[in-house]
């Protein structure tokens, strides 16, 4: 019971947060604003999150969890199973950009931008968001070459070839504020490019 009473508590500073930060931003946004909304002490509200970078940080992590939990499925082993790198990384890529240029996950970026040069939020997203999908997707294009789909190479260089082709015809454009959304046709083009690229670079020689 008291389980499901503070999970319960923590959701809840989770949704007022939620709405704070939206209403605010981040650095509009105080703990104690929050802790108003909630009720209760700023010891509770505390012993659920450390700071308001941990907090932001919740707050983005269960606005798109789900859908980043389906981004992830794409680059474990069995994905290789056929031998067809370029169907897996064709297929990766494009669930990949729908989730990073999605409206909530592109709000929540340019939130947490505006604040990471001043606080530990960088520190967060980089090691907890940014290096797990770089260690997830290192580690599959190493099994690729493992098994003789890829040339030998730096998985971790090569992950970031990866990712920097796959984004390099949108993030101007939406760092800019020059799109707003993109389309399903874009996101398959844009992928296949990207893959043609890359696997022009690593096939096997």
């Amino acid at each position: 019971m008291m389980k499901t009473r503070t999970e319960a508590k923590r959701q809840s500073i989770l949704d007022e947060a939620t709405q704070v930060f939206r209403e605010l931003g981040y650095e509009g946004t105080s703990m104690a604003e929050i802790c108003a909304r909630v009720g209760g002490s700023k010891a509770t509200l505390y012993s659920h999150f450390a700071s308001k970078d941990e907090l932001f940080f919740a707050v983005m992590s269960r606005l798109c969890e789900q859908e980043f939990a389906e981004v992830l499925k794409l680059v474990e082993p069995s994905m290789l199973d056929q031998d067809d790198i370029a169907a897996a990384l064709n297929q990766f890529g494009q669930r990949f950009l729908r989730f990073i240029y999605s409206p909530d996950v592109q709000s929540n970026q340019r939130l947490a931008i505006a604040g990471s040069g001043r606080n530990a939020l960088g520190d967060l997203i980089y090691q907890r968001g940014i290096l797990r999908v770089q260690q997830l997707i290192s580690s599959f294009l190493q099994r690729a070459m493992e098994k003789g789909l890829l040339r030998r190479a730096d998985p971790h260089i090569t992950a970031l070839h990866l990712n920097a082709l796959l984004q390099a015809e949108l993030t101007d454009r939406f760092l800019f504020r020059q799109q707003e959304s993109v389309s399903e046709e874009e996101v398959r083009q844009v992928t296949a490019r990207a893959v043609e690229v890359f696997m022009a670079a690593y096939l096997p020689r």
